[in-house]
């Protein structure tokens, strides 16, 4: 069921029962009323019974003024359907009855309630049949009960009148009510039939189409309009970014076995060679070799970088016993490279993470620093520092620095700088880092200035005590 016809149908059931309870509260409201007002002139007629008959009573000797009575009362009684006038003595003993068709006795308990309250109507009556009751005091002939009766035809005119209006009335405004949900809804959709056609015109090869925003912006479509289209830039921006990493990690991985084919295809052409060309060639491919399981590493390490951060176990990390420890892994990388430690005046570095990704964040920095500074013969600082609201471990070098243009790209993977060039590498240290640093809620940031040296901040939110 589509959604259009599901709104309609839930709007017209609405609709219709509401109709329905307020046609029922008119039909019965109309219905009490009529029913009350009929009653209240039976009552009036009761006392005009009353009347006349007392005063029958006391002129029956005149048989002229007894016949002209009974004629009033004929006369009177055409005037409802099936009107029937009794009176009732002390004794419940019926002494009058004036009317059409057969009288049926009034229940003792009833007159009984009569003459305790007064007046009473005799419930229950069927066929708009109404019979009344009221108790009429004499000083001569005591209190008599005069029961008025009568069918209330007009009533039953009036309500079957009343209730085929309601019946085509709720017919019709159901039909109206549905007809114009299944328009409006359809006009509420349109929006969603159009995004739909848009998506579907969207392929994974051509992500820069975007959604048409039209109307209102504040609204479910328009912000649901907005969220898919920032959603599309996340996705687009993935795809470039995943192509172009594909693309340069071909060319990287390219480089080393190119070198390494082209020293095997050469030694391969000549027949016989010294030892020493032999010995050559091994440690150019194992160079090769070395140069290929490295950058293999990064790329693993990066793609570890990039996982869900609820699937990388974390735990306690000390930087300061961390930063001994890349300290020792990088000297057995660069002998002569002179590397100074400053722990501050801090008495410990705790972070939470994964200890492993973190030591490769800092050891891809260290690694950094110290090949840019070899040719200068500088050294590099390590200072560790704890800010109001961070922990931070800043990396320091005297290298050629960078410059602005470079600056902005060293967090592409594979990347290298124009003063970079000479220096060995793959250009995915820092974007490694930048990853992992991510991945733990951190920051990395750099600051160089050409012949200057460069300064690398790494980040880490100070954990909450527990």
């Amino acid at each position: 069921m589509s959604i259009r016809l599901r709104l309609a149908l839930q709007f017209g059931s609405i609709l219709a029962v509401t109709l329905l309870l307020f046609a029922l509260v008119i039909y019965f409201a109309t219905q009490q009323s009529r029913r009350n007002e009929f009653t209240q002139s039976l009552f009036k007629r009761t006392l005009v019974v009353g009347h006349a008959y007392v005063a029958g009573q006391e002129g029956r000797a005149d048989v002229g003024e007894e016949a002209s009575y009974r004629r009033y009362l004929r006369q009177l009684y055409r005037t409802l359907p099936a009107e029937q006038g009794r009176v009732y003595d002390a004794k419940n003993r019926l002494v009058f009855r004036e009317g059409q068709g057969a009288a049926r006795p009034a229940p003792p308990a009833w007159l009984a309630e009569v003459r305790r309250t007064g007046q009473a109507v005799l419930e229950p009556e069927t066929n708009y049949h109404e019979t009344v009751g009221l108790l009429y005091r004499d000083a001569r002939m005591g209190p008599l009960v005069v029961v008025a009766s009568s069918v209330d035809e007009d009533s039953r005119q009036q309500l079957d009148e009343l209730r085929q209006l309601l019946a085509l009335g709720f017919l019709a405004a159901v039909a109206a009510a549905g007809a114009g949900s299944w328009f409006f809804a359809g006009r509420a959709l349109r929006p969603l039939r159009r995004m739909v056609r848009e998506v579907d015109g969207i392929t994974a090869t051509d992500l820069s189409q975007r959604l048409t925003r039209t109307g209102e912006t504040t609204d479910e479509i328009g912000l649901l309009t907005q969220r898919f289209n920032r959603l599309l830039d996340r996705l687009e921006a993935a795809f470039v970014g995943q192509r172009t990493f594909v693309r340069d990690a071909s060319h990287e991985l390219r480089t080393p076995l190119t070198a390494l084919i082209g020293e095997l295809e050469v030694s391969l052409l000549q027949a016989e060679r010294p030892p020493a060309e032999y010995r050559r060639v091994l440690q150019s491919t194992l160079d090769s070799a070395r140069q290929l399981n490295s950058l293999t590493n990064g790329l693993l390490q990066i793609a570890r970088a990039s996982d869900d951060p609820s699937q990388v176990p974390m735990a306690a990390v000390s930087l300061d016993d961390l930063l001994l420890q890349a300290h020792e892994q990088l000297l057995r990388r660069h002998p002569t490279c002179r590397v100074d430690l400053d722990f501050g005046e801090t008495e410990s570095f705790v972070v939470r993470g994964n200890e492993a990704l973190i030591l490769s964040a800092v050891l891809n920095v260290l690694d950094n620093a110290c090949k840019f500074s070899k040719d200068t013969g500088g050294t590099v600082t390590a200072t560790l520092a704890h800010r109001r609201n961070h922990l931070s471990l800043l990396v320091s070098d005297e290298g050629p620095g960078l410059s602005a243009a470079d600056l902005q790209q060293v967090f592409v993977p594979f990347f290298r700088a124009a003063s970079a060039r000479a220096v060995p590498g793959h250009g995915i240290g820092l974007p490694l880092a930048a990853r992992i640093m991510a991945l733990h809620g951190g920051t990395v940031r750099v600051e160089s200035e050409p012949g200057q040296g460069t300064q690398v901040w790494l980040e880490w939110p100070v954990p909450e005590r527990s």
